[in-house]
């Protein structure tokens, strides 16, 4: 049904910049605002349609009806209405529309060919429509349906946006609100994964392979791909494409790939930068359906435009391009090896990812050394088409893949990127590296790429961040081979007393629970192994431990339940055999036995115990211990409940935004650092308050003090006034009416002012914790926390980043990291505090900052944590408007 144009709603440029978009079956389409050369396309698009199209469209089988409505859409006075098009290679397969019935609802309406029906063209459509109308201030989108247009139906459904229907007589009015909510988004993002990982089958399960750029003569790139694939256990067909030669190495060529009988799933390009876009016209002749790009040269002047021409190139034929730069793709479970590795791990459940080709190859290596199967790499290079996000939706759902790894320097959309980790993470260990921290801290240029919020995002995403490719290989070696731990405890069990006491220590610094077992093990033990000892953790079971007492000892603590992994350290002697003592491990362990069972043992004896079936063996005990504790650590992430607090506006959020839109508004959009009473009114209906009362002069002080109760603090209340403390505008400890008068007087001559407002507080003593906002050029606001650094250094942290909105688990984990927490909860001899309160707060820091994008700095510095609660004792709150994010949604390639 066409709605009126409201007269009184004010004209708005409805324009949205084209992007591309994925189809539901890996199709790559463009989304973009209606032009008035599209109105023979649009009318096409109309005539095309069947005649129950019609009817469901306009509740009429009338072309006419059709021919009308694109009159009115085409009307030059028709500037109350926004309309984008689908178009799908270069056809306009969709059209959706919004009509103002008011400055802030729109009717909307949407059309799409038959042909292209069920590829999830409506749902972009909307995504990118509700998009539109939210950046113009509309909320809400009306629209009127048939009750027997099922597809319409179906897709305001699984929207995700909040929805209400009424059914009158066969129609159906539907009301639906154009906020990002988390369901509008998790609805979006599962779409999108789902076309990623259907546009991705070419290139990660070939199932023909074309290389273009292999010289006559031997060397080079195209020939180093070549070799690598014929030496391969590859199976499926082979294309060598050379302009001239007939044969190269024995196989015949064709001249360009558009002379091949059929497409070709991968085409891997190695000839010169300058020639890279030809060959990808070529494969787009051809209708390939990936390209590899493994020519390098694309950097310099003009490579931004070059890398452009290529994506162009591959966006408008549908063909996923990874690099340019790129070391080639590893499709290891069918025998597929196009790069330039030399030695091939065997086949495993990793799958790999890297930025550099470098890393990736040491990656691979490391994985190769320990034993660690690898089912796929690709090498990501320059990252102009395909990225990580693509990947990991691939893979996500992939049954063979039981673990992904990635090493990065970029994120291309962080916040989409830890959506897509989250969810990888929910299902399986997802293990990264970061590179270039070092060089962004001392590039600023560069803090996008790899900014202050990496660990808030990785941390919070369930990522298992490694510092070194060894770290993240060991660590990936122990999660695909041994079930999750189920806790913190470990049981270490040696044969000799000093390597039990050294690994102990390291596990503490890890945080795990290194406990003394119960006496009914103690007795087993005993029982067990005779000859030990010690039966306290650490087991020390004696250099002359034999091979049924160790059997018989391990099943006894694996039996117990008191252990979440069990570690087994021996060091090989004359006293006992060896390779005894390496099977008595494996034997010890039950099938099905849920807890994991690691074995470390130095020197040659590693090489011997390798690939004993149950076991994960490691050379030193640094690696064994670094590989528990950072599995332990994603274990107790997975068993904590995602908890998704709501992201949309509550009518809290929507007076604290106008408020502080107001705000600036008045000061024509000029920063402000609030006052005491404006941080009050902001902050106090999310729970913020700041301890104290504000008094004017010296008099207004002193009562204000006496009715606190002495001894107080007092301070000068401007919140422009940089370096109170410095300046001697902060008092402590003050413990008389005179002596409080007395400062206020000493602040005001400081300024060279006649009187100055001050803050009057309680002197408050306790634990001093932190809780702010920072913001990432990425990811936005991050919630900090901090604490006095002073407990022990372990792994716990100084201070702990958090993407917002934040739930109670990752609360609860940020205060639990921090060095401050041995502190809080009565170690050391201290008195034990609730936390409840701390972790509220930095709750509503994370709501504050998803209702009020507008607060830039916000410091709550200190926070006082005692057994009568918890007190904000300074507050800076400064307000500007918020840079533009990109999240990710409405769905989009990266461009």
């Amino acid at each position: 049904m066409t709605a009126e144009v409201v007269p009184s709603v004010a004209p708005r440029d409805w324009t949205a910049e084209p992007a591309d978009v994925l189809l539901a079956d890996g199709t790559i389409a463009v989304i973009r605002s209606l032009r008035p050369d599209d109105r023979d396309a649009v009318l096409a698009l109309h005539e095309s349609v069947s005649v129950d199209t019609l009817r469901l469209r306009f509740f009429s089988p009338s072309r006419e009806a059709g021919r009308q409505y694109v009159d009115h859409v085409f009307a030059p006075d028709n500037t109350g209405s926004a309309a984008l098009v689908a178009l799908v290679r270069g056809r306009v397969a969709g059209l959706a529309t919004a009509e103002l019935l008011s400055p802030d609802s729109a009717e909307v309406a949407f059309l799409v060919a038959d042909e292209d029906r069920g590829r999830g063209l409506g749902s972009l459509l909307l995504e990118h429509l509700a998009a539109l109308g939210r950046r113009h201030g509309v909320s809400r989108f009306e629209a009127e349906v048939l009750g027997d247009n099922y597809g319409m139906l179906r897709v305001f459904r699984a929207a995700g946006f909040a929805a209400t229907r009424k059914t009158v007589e066969g129609e159906v009015a539907v009301e639906l609100r154009t906020d990002a909510s988390r369901e509008a988004v998790e609805a979006a993002d599962r779409r999108e994964w789902r076309a990623a990982a259907r546009s991705l089958q070419p290139l990660l399960h070939p199932k023909s392979v074309a290389v273009v750029g292999v010289r006559r003569s031997a060397g080079g790139f195209g020939h180093g791909v070549l070799e690598a694939i014929r030496s391969s256990s590859y199976a499926g067909t082979l294309h060598v494409v050379h302009p001239e030669a007939e044969t190269i190495d024995g196989l015949p060529t064709s001249r360009s790939l558009a002379e091949l009988d059929g497409p070709v799933d991968l085409v891997v390009v190695a000839v010169p930068a300058d020639g890279v876009a030809d060959v990808l016209r070529d494969a787009a002749a051809n209708g390939a359906g990936a390209a590899v790009v493994i020519s390098s040269g694309f950097s310099g002047t003009g490579s931004d435009e070059r890398r452009l021409e290529l994506l162009g190139l591959a966006r408008a034929h549908s063909l996923r391009l990874v690099g340019p730069n790129s070391q080639g793709v590893l499709d290891n479970a069918d025998g597929l090896n196009a790069t330039l590795l030399h030695d091939v791990p065997d086949v495993g459940g990793l799958a790999v990812a890297s930025q550099s080709g470098g890393m990736g190859f040491a990656l691979l290596d490391l994985a190769r050394d320990v034993g660690l199967g690898v089912h796929a790499f690709v090498s990501l290079g320059d990252k102009v088409d395909v990225s990580s996000n693509d990947l990991l939706a691939a893979w996500m759902d992939d049954d063979a893949v039981a673990a992904g790894a990635l090493y990065l320097e970029s994120f291309g959309n962080a916040l989409k990127f830890a959506r897509t980790a989250r969810r990888f993470a929910e299902q399986k260990p997802l293990l990264a590296v970061v590179g270039g921290r070092s060089r962004a801290r001392q590039d600023m240029t560069r803090a996008s790429t790899v900014g202050v919020g990496v660990d808030a995002l990785l941390d919070q995403s369930g990522v298992i961040a490694c510092r070194t490719g060894a770290e993240l290989t060991e660590t990936a070696l122990l999660l695909v081979e041994q079930p999750l731990p189920a806790g913190l405890r470990v049981c270490i069990v040696s044969n000799t007393g000093g390597v039990g006491a050294l690994t102990t220590d390291r596990a503490d610094r890890q945080g795990m629970v290194v406990a003394p077992p119960s006496a009914e093990l103690q007795a087993a033990l005993r029982e067990a192994a005779p000859g030990a000892v010690d039966v306290s953790n650490p087991v020390d079971l004696g250099a002359d431990v034999t091979p049924a007492e160790l059997t018989a000892a391990l099943r006894a603590v694996l039996d117990a339940g008191e252990a979440d992994a069990v570690l087994v350290m021996l060091v090989a002697n004359r006293l006992t055999d060896r390779d005894a003592l390496f099977a008595a491990v494996a034997a010890a362990r039950p099938a099905g036995a849920d807890v994991p069972l690691l074995l470390v043992t130095p020197g040659a004896a590693f090489d011997a115990a390798r690939g004993l079936p149950g076991v994960t063996v490691y050379r030193t005990t640094d690696a064994a211990i670094g590989a528990l504790g950072r599995a332990m650590r994603y274990a107790a992430w997975r068993r904590v409940p995602a908890d998704q607090p709501e992201v949309e506006l509550g009518t809290r959020g929507v007076h604290a935004r106008t408020w502080v839109r107001s705000r600036l508004a008045a000061r024509g959009g000029e920063p402000e650092w609030l006052a005491p009473s404006a941080q009050a009114e902001l902050l106090a209906p999310y729970g913020i308050h700041l301890v104290g009362r504000l008094a004017a002069g010296p008099d207004e002080a002193e009562a204000v003090a006496a009715e606190i109760g002495y001894p107080v603090a007092v301070k000068v209340a401007d919140p422009t006034v940089l370096h109170k403390s410095d300046r001697g505008l902060v008092r402590i400890d003050v413990r008389t009416g005179s002596d409080v008068a007395d400062a206020v007087r000493r602040f005001a001559e400081e300024l060279g002012h006649d009187r100055v407002d001050v803050l009057v507080q309680p002197l408050v003593l306790g634990h001093l914790a932190s809780v702010g906002l920072v913001r990432d050029p990425q990811l936005g606001p991050l919630v900090r926390v901090g604490g006095v650094v002073g407990g022990p250094v372990g792994s716990w942290a100084d201070e702990v980043l958090l993407l917002p909105p934040v739930g109670a688990a990752d609360a609860a984990r940020a205060v639990r990291a921090l060095r401050l927490w041995p502190q809080l909860v009565g170690d050391h001899g201290l008195e034990e505090v609730d936390l409840a309160p701390l972790e509220a707060l930095v709750m509503s820091v994370g709501r504050l900052a998803v209702d009020v994008p507008h607060v830039a700095d916000l410091t709550l510095e200190p926070v006082v944590v005692n057994a009568h609660g918890l007190f904000c004792v300074d507050v800076k709150l400064r307000i500007a408007e918020p840079p533009e994010l990109d999240t990710g949604v409405p769905r989009r390639l990266r461009s």
